[in-house]
């Protein structure tokens, strides 16, 4: 591991920590961040943890005109024992360094990226919450910082960690989502940046976003950016389907973001002996499950959602209801053990989780 050392600033004025009900998602932020910066030819340094503050850009700093960012996300929980629990937090640094090598933004040192998150976990534990169905939100990122112009990859860049503590990402919480299916606008292409976690395939999506839920739709499900046709992701969510017993989620073809979620579900429920198969799959083809009474469950698969069960999906002017509108046997049953793996209350048979 990289032997550059973390300074750290405590702050002087706390905040008063927030009720469970209060926390939503994503607008509560704790006493600390964590910095470092990257200048071409020194390369990563000045590691420190400080304050939360503003951020201070120059006018012409490339992120704010050509979008070079990418970042991450993650959570922590307390177990029972009070320790911090880390969910695959590994696997969300190799991402980040895949993405960055996708908008040509130079790697971190993954080992090195962990021991600073750990450091900032342990300074920001009491922001932890234990309430049912909350967790702190970990958001780390990478952005453009050059005062230049040109088109260019920058020189200098800022990696940043921020925390969150936060309750369900969607108001529904466990309750099953409404998802319309996006068929004027794209989310990604082969070839594109589908694949990466960049700043610029989320704002690409918001158009489609707010349409959706003028119609009373909670997100949009994206089919591929070619024909229109074949299944790709829900906008924070991988997807998955059980139609007829077997679970079907499409595969990755280099447009649809790897989830570490969607990783761990399936080998969860390979686990159970259940048949999961990664591969195309047309929208119609699952309209035709519906019709046939073959489409038992949808569910959706992230960090921020954990596992997202829909309830209905709207297509073509068609509302189509699922499981009645409920929640589906197996979306319950994989959000509780994956939660309950994620907070240490459940063994883990995978070595997942990671105890701080």
């Amino acid at each position: 591991m990289s032997n550059l050392r973390i300074d750290v600033t405590l702050t002087t004025e706390k905040k008063p920590k927030p009720n469970a009900d209060e926390l939503g998602f994503g607008r509560i932020y704790t006493d600390h961040m964590f910095i470092m910066d990257y200048t071409e030819g020194k390369g990563w340094h000045d590691a420190r943890i400080v304050p939360y503050q503003p951020v201070v850009l120059d006018p012409a700093a490339k992120i704010l005109h050509y979008g070079q960012s990418v970042f991450e996300g993650l959570k922590a929980y307390l177990s029972e024992n009070d320790d911090i629990m880390l969910f695959r937090p590994e696997k969300n640094m190799e991402r980040l360094n895949r993405s960055s090598e996708r908008v040509c933004i130079p790697a971190v040192e993954e080992e090195f990226a962990l021991h600073a998150l750990t450091e900032l976990l342990k300074i920001e534990k009491e922001w932890i919450p234990k309430a049912q169905d909350t967790s702190l939100y970990i958001r780390p990122f990478i952005f453009a910082t050059e005062p230049f112009l040109g088109l260019a990859p920058s020189k200098t860049y800022q990696f940043m960690i921020t925390l969150s503590p936060v309750g369900a990402y969607y108001k529904e919480g466990m309750n099953p989502v409404k998802i319309a299916v996006e068929e004027e606008f794209v989310r990604a292409v082969p070839g594109g940046t589908g694949e990466a976690k960049t700043g610029g395939n989320y704002a690409a999506s918001i158009i489609a976003q707010v349409n959706a839920e003028r119609k009373g739709f909670s997100q949009v499900l994206w089919l591929d950016g070619k024909e229109k046709k074949y299944v790709e992701e829900v906008g924070s969510m991988n997807v998955f389907f059980k139609i007829n017993g077997d679970i079907v989620t499409p595969a990755l073809n280099g447009s649809i973001l790897e989830g570490v979620t969607r990783r761990s579900i399936i080998d969860l429920l390979r686990s159970w002996d259940m048949t999961v198969t990664e591969r195309s799959i047309s929208f119609e083809e699952v309209y035709e499950a519906f019709q046939n009474g073959h489409l038992e469950e949808a569910f959706g698969t992230g960090t921020a959602a954990v596992i997202s069960p829909i309830g209905e999906f709207g297509w073509k002017n068609e509302r189509m209801v699922i499981n009645e509108g409920k929640t589906g046997e197996i979306s319950k049953k994989l959000y509780d053990t994956l939660t309950g793996i994620q907070k240490g209350e459940i063994k883990d048979p995978f070595g997942w989780t990671k105890k701080i």
